[in-house]
């Protein structure tokens, strides 16, 4: 692997630090020795989100910037003086971008501009981008590679193939070192219980054995939330990412039902799955099958699933569900709304 300016990076910039994956990473790069600052979305509660939380180990070792992605000059504000810029702020809610898809433009495609924007006026040495593998739809071919085609299935999806090309065309126009990463479903604690892995969880915990739950056919990739921190600070300290779009998944196809199984399996318990329509997405909008090529990854970053196969799903199950069955952690969810 050849490391060039990308060693240089002592100071970064984190977006959406308060959210779940963006909260794990903040931890990480505080732990393998970056200047961090973490943007956290400003609130009239004073909440960093999850960052309230934070590991002992890294409480107060960290920078906190209060502001909103869709601000360009309080992003250029938050990027000024960094070396690099993690962006991972996004609305992420797919139904959610059914009824308000205007939100999604602002902040998805037009926060996303802010940043590169003001990485290419302030001459940042790295910007990774956080894509999703929400933006391939139903898959075409599988195991799907990076050159597979992209298809808008939700608001969401659709504004996320925006901002990636937003991303990229900084990179083809100006030079601008952006890699973009495109995690396949992360789980893991402090995920939000609109997911499907904490809602499964959240309900059993709460003790129900009749579980409300969506289609149970599709199919999905599902990456542990440590295996795609990795990812990024496998990013951060190469160059070979720069104007790539790299795949971060498991390569381990499992269905929804499949998962609801395992989930059990892991929690001791006997369920009975009911269906509920309004987590139904309209029948064209549903993703039918995920599975990542993760060769990329592998090849440009040295990165691999730790948490791959059966075996490792239900160990980032268990740990999953060890954090949220803990009872303060519990507490925190509305387990009995969708």
């Amino acid at each position: 692997m050849t490391v060039g300016v990308c060693e240089l990076i002592k100071k970064v910039l984190v977006t959406g630090a308060d959210g779940f994956i963006g909260s794990h990473l903040t931890e990480a790069l505080v732990r393998a020795g970056y200047d961090v600052k973490a943007f956290v979305l400003y609130n009239s509660f004073n909440s960093w989100g999850w960052l309230d939380q934070c590991a002992e180990d890294v409480k107060g070792k960290f920078e906190i910037f209060a502001g909103d992605i869709r601000d360009p000059h309080g992003v250029r504000t938050a990027i000024s003086g960094c070396d690099a810029v993690l962006h991972l702020a996004a609305l992420i809610a797919i139904p959610y971008s059914y009824h308000s898809p205007d939100t999604y433009v602002d902040t998805n495609i037009k926060g996303t501009l802010n940043v590169v924007q003001a990485a290419r006026e302030l001459g940042v040495s790295g910007v990774i981008h956080t894509s999703t593998s929400e933006v391939y739809g139903t898959a075409r071919f599988v195991p799907i590679t990076e050159e597979h085609p992209l298809q808008g299935q939700s608001p969401y999806s659709a504004s996320k193939i925006g901002a990636d090309q937003i991303a990229q065309s900084f990179y083809l126009s100006f030079g601008t070192p952006v890699v973009t990463l495109r995690p396949f479903n992360t789980y893991g604690p402090r995920q939000s219980a609109r997911a499907v892995i904490p809602t499964i969880i959240t309900q059993i915990a709460n003790g129900k054995r009749e579980l409300q739950l969506g289609s149970l056919h599709p199919t999905r990739d599902f990456n542990y939330v440590a295996d795609t921190v990795n990812g990024f600070l496998q990013a951060l300290k190469s160059d070979n990412g720069i104007g790539e779009v790299i795949n971060l998944g498991s390569n381990y196809e499992i269905s929804i039902g499949d998962t609801a199984k395992a989930i059990a399996d892991v929690m001791g318990a006997d369920i009975h799955i009911l269906i509920d329509d309004q987590r139904l997405r309209p029948e064209k909008s549903e993703v039918e099958q995920l599975w990542a090529d993760n060769n990329k990854a592998k090849e440009l970053l040295g990165w691999q699933s730790v948490y791959g196969g059966l075996d490792g799903f239900k160990r980032g199950l268990k740990e999953t569900a060890d954090w949220f069955t803990k009872s303060g952690n519990l507490a925190a969810y509305k387990a009995d709304r969708y």
